[in-house]
């Protein structure tokens, strides 16, 4: 693979799932949609069974002789061709692993298959600016390995991935993930914007347990209301909406009973 440009990741991609995708378009009816956007799935809190808890990794400045010494022993453990290379610059290249776990289906234009493989590689082409989209769910637990630069930023690393997959969704709704496995817990820590992932793989080695990355849906303790489209924004009224006269439908129900029985009460109870 030749070296990457100063400023782009450069990608080399491969599924490890078979999974097939379902598909859905928002054209679909309203019930479909429903299925898309739900407040259940897309603003509720769900429990968890990987503990969100902070993985303290110390990031110490190393120095060239230093990062040099890291990556022989970094390639020196691992058991495939997935080699970290030192640049003249002081820069490195290597691979990172990343997994998706993605609950929700992701968006592409509707005028566009759904990417393959040969698609991500060659990357966008003409028609990716057509507004109408198509919604389908990506394979479940897909593994991608990634070429990119010491340097490379875990913003870039999520933008770059939706790029190549044609995914018109904003990068806002999706975050990457540190994966650790300690005393037979594992813990998640959400990488920050500017965090380097391939700086974190080499710090920690190539054990998968002490350290791996994850793609996920962008869950915080907010919504961030802007990272959603103009159809979404007013599907998600259309939901709302919904369950408010659900719920008040509900309580008038339950006093309408309560005055029946009160009203029934007194016409049994003897004048005087």
């Amino acid at each position: 693979m030749g070296e990457a440009d100063a400023g782009t990741p450069s990608f080399e991609m491969t599924w490890s799932s078979t999974t097939s995708s379902g598909y859905c378009s928002q054209e679909d009816s309203d019930s479909e949609l429903e299925q898309y956007f739900t407040a259940r799935t897309s603003l509720a809190r769900r429990p968890r069974r990987d503990q969100d808890e902070p993985v303290e990794w110390e990031t110490p400045d190393l120095s060239q002789a230093e990062v040099e010494q890291k990556i022989k022993e970094y390639n020196s453990q691992i058991n495939s061709n997935l080699f970290m290379s030192l640049n003249k610059d002081g820069s490195y290249t290597g691979f990172i692993k990343v997994q998706l776990k993605l609950v929700r289906p992701v968006s592409v234009p509707s005028s566009k298959k759904p990417p393959s493989l040969q698609d991500a590689r060659r990357g966008p082409g003409r028609g990716t600016a057509v507004r109408r989209r198509t919604s389908f769910y990506l394979p479940k637990d897909a593994v991608k390995h990634l070429h990119v630069l010491s340097r490379t930023r875990a913003r870039e690393v999520i933008e770059a991935l939706l790029r190549k997959f044609l995914v018109v969704d904003d990068p806002r709704k999706f975050a990457l993930f540190e994966r650790s496995e300690r005393h037979g817990q594992v813990y998640l820590r959400k990488l920050s914007d500017d965090e380097q992932p391939l700086r974190l793989r080499l710090l920690a080695g190539p054990s998968e347990k002490a350290l791996s990355f994850v793609l996920k849906e962008n869950d915080s303790g907010e919504v961030n209301w802007d990272a959603f489209s103009m159809p979404e924004l007013h599907n998600f009224l259309r939901i709302l909406q919904r369950e408010e006269e659900e719920h008040l439908r509900q309580i008038l129900k339950k006093y309408s009973y309560c005055r029946q029985k009160i009203q029934e009460a007194l016409h049994a109870c003897p004048l005087g």
